[in-house]
């Protein structure tokens, strides 16, 4: 079973409802058995961070493998690394499987490596 949906962004917009304004954020889940894999795409921020650390709650607490592709994340800010930081660190805990996946771009190296992390909790794929 394939479920793919943008999650609160680019095509669908989610209704903040403290606000009643729609939020663009930029991350896509796609779901598959107990399989999800979250797309980030542009620059992940302060501005979607809410959003983010509430669909990575939630997928980790469906306890299937969570996989974050950062291919077409052109910058992430340090709220966004510390939210995929505690993710991962969560995952362990629990004994859920997270990993990065793909590609990942020099900006978003760059932006890790500002905040002091060499490495990535888990191992990051590069296929």
């Amino acid at each position: 079973m394939d479920n793919t949906r943008q999650a609160g962004g680019k095509n669908q917009g989610r209704m903040d409802e403290r606000r009643g304004e729609e939020k663009d954020v930029p991350v896509t889940l796609e779901q598959e058995d107990a399989l999800t894999f979250i797309r980030l795409e542009g620059a992940i921020d302060v501005g979607c961070a809410a959003e983010l650390k509430e669909l990575l709650i939630e997928q980790l607490k469906s306890g299937g493998a969570v996989y974050v592709g950062l291919e077409s994340a052109t910058g992430l800010d340090i709220t966004a690394v510390q939210l995929l930081w505690a993710a991962a660190r969560e995952a362990q805990r629990v004994g859920v499987e997270f990993a990065l996946k793909g590609q990942m771009p020099e900006a978003v190296r760059c932006a890790l490596a500002d905040a002091g992390i060499a490495e990535f909790p888990v191992p990051a794929s590069t296929g």
